[in-house]
């Protein structure tokens, strides 16, 4: 039977960072909305430029647009065992939609990591983030800056920031994901199968304390 893990949090909260550790840990697909967006944008789709058009406006992407590529994607041979889905569902009809979605490929939500991050950190966070053109991989001018400034040190691309990480945006973006994201959480606590975790510790803190506490049928 597969598994699926949700990863849930405001912008900036590190749900890629732990999706990508917590995959290698349990041995799971990553499955990302920023990264299908970006893959549908990279090949000229009319998905992906829908997409980005409200991403650099701090805005959630449409239900249907975000529904139709994530159902794509778990349909492929890679995900049967199972994913960990990092920034999807951000609202309730999206989840609902997964919830149907997932009965479908003989699985069903088995826990939803809730990361929490205060405001303030999220804001330090964000703008100072840059990202690789090539494959999108994360800098921090701060936390974890580049060898070379402007490049990025695993495949050389150019580094840029994000038209969406800055301050005001950032609130922006914070204030949707209050608004629109939190209440699913209550959705799945309802379930039984949220798990809060203190996502202003170190990166290897989050993920033991993630491990920690997950289901322990969830492992395939």
């Amino acid at each position: 039977m597969p598994r699926y893990i949700l990863l849930v949090g405001p912008p900036g909260a590190g749900k890629g960072t732990q999706a990508k550790r917590l995959c290698q840990a349990l041995g799971l697909l990553h499955v990302s909305s920023g990264d299908l967006f970006r893959e549908h944008l990279k090949n000229q789709t009319e998905l992906g430029k829908l997409a980005q058009s409200h991403i650099d406006r701090g805005e959630l992407v449409p239900d249907d647009v975000t529904i139709a590529m994530v159902r794509e994607r778990l349909q492929q041979e890679d995900a049967a065992a199972g994913a960990i889905l990092d920034g999807f569902p951000r609202t309730l009809a999206q989840a609902k939609a997964l919830d149907g979605l997932l009965e479908e490929l003989g699985g069903g939500v088995d826990a939803v990591v809730n990361i929490q991050v205060s405001m303030t950190a999220l804001v330090r966070r964000l703008t100072g983030r840059w990202m690789c053109r090539q494959a999108g991989h994360i800098y921090h001018q701060e936390f974890n800056p580049p060898r070379k400034p402007g490049v990025c040190d695993i495949d050389g691309s150019e580094l840029y920031r994000r038209s969406d990480d800055t301050e005001q945006t950032v609130a922006k973006r914070f204030q949707v994901y209050l608004e629109q994201t939190a209440p699913l959480i209550k959705h799945y606590r309802s379930k039984g199968v949220v798990i809060d975790v203190n996502g202003e510790q170190k990166i290897g803190a989050v993920t033991a304390a993630v491990l920690d506490v997950l289901p322990g049928d969830v492992s395939p």
